[in-house]
């Protein structure tokens, strides 16, 4: 889809998957003026593919957009086109339990711009990829470093919207972390380098007894659509669950922790490194993120009911 001059946007068609022509001077390349998403779509037992609180993601494209200066389609417009991206894909969604489609749109700023102005032209773009299962065997823990001196966002900033120039900037601290043995970054806030923020794609929870905590959104947390399906799960299951500033020592006496976003759902969390001190939360055998993550998952794949009213289905 292409923008019209009033800011809405043309209904659109599908193309083969290719290079697109863009502007070297165009306002994403040169300002960053971008923002993605990111979901899935599963093939049930049934053969029919199920997509997940997709309007969920049109409406945070909606407000990144704004944020970004940037107009968006309606979300409408979004669900009719992921719909149509993956229908038209169906052949790529692996069999049911085998893995996922993931769905990537994208909106750009196009156009050539030579000073900080709004690109004068947006693109919004999808495009598909088949993904296996990342937990073939089960769920496999994560060792992860707490970062102390690179930070993922600021107060005012864009951390808690998809900029694609989110990113690039925590590259660094991911690559450090990976080449000393971890597999992800957990971050602190900007201002007292105390209290937890996210990992590097993905929100953090803390379990200690019957209470799940996790960062409250505050304009540098991702508000989540796992996040919050999540809560909303714990709620039902009958976890107290609080969203609060979260201080860094709360990690040590925790009894687990858990990330969870698009990608990888709910993933526990092994061990996490501070300074060097190292504490594991294996003893835990991750009995509350098996929980949640199963309850989750499920749905996503159709295994059970959805009972929450989140899912589509695409005969």
């Amino acid at each position: 889809m292409k923008s019209c001059k009033d800011g809405s946007f043309s209904n659109g068609g599908l193309r083969q998957y290719g290079n697109i022509e863009i502007s070297p001077s165009a306002a994403v390349l040169n300002y960053g003026q971008g923002i993605i998403e990111n979901l899935k779509a599963y093939k049930n037992k049934n053969g029919s593919i199920i997509l997940f609180r997709v309007e969920e993601n049109g409406l945070r494209m909606r407000v990144g957009a704004d944020r970004m200066c940037m107009p968006a389609p309606t979300i409408e417009q979004f669900v009719e086109a992921v719909t149509s991206t993956v229908s038209a894909n169906e052949r790529w969604v692996p069999p049911s339990n085998k893995g996922f489609l993931h769905v990537q749109p994208l909106l750009m700023g196009n156009g050539p711009v030579l000073s900080l102005i709004p690109a004068p032209e947006f693109i919004f773009l999808i495009y598909v990829t088949p993904v296996r299962n990342y937990f073939e065997g089960g769920l496999k823990p994560i060792n992860v470093v707490v970062e102390n001196d690179i930070h993922r966002a600021t107060l005012g900033g864009v951390g808690n919207i998809k900029a694609i120039g989110n990113y690039a900037g925590i590259m660094k601290a991911q690559a450090k972390a990976k080449a000393n043995g971890f597999s992800d970054v957990l971050y602190l806030d900007s201002i007292h380098n105390r209290y937890l923020e996210e990992f590097s794609t993905a929100n953090v929870f803390v379990v200690k007894d019957n209470t799940i905590s996790t960062p409250v959104l505050g304009g540098t947390i991702l508000p989540g659509i796992t996040r919050k399906s999540i809560i909303e799960i714990a709620h039902r299951q009958g976890f107290k669950v609080e969203e609060r500033l979260v201080p860094v020592e709360e990690l040590f006496d925790a009894d687990e922790v858990f990330c969870c976003g698009n990608a990888v759902c709910v993933l526990p969390v092994g061990s996490i490194t501070l300074n060097g001190k190292r504490v594991d939360y294996g003893e835990s055998e991750f009995v509350v993120s098996q929980q949640l993550y199963s309850a989750l998952a499920n749905i996503q794949m159709g295994l059970i009911e959805d009972k929450m009213g989140w899912t589509t289905l695409l005969n």
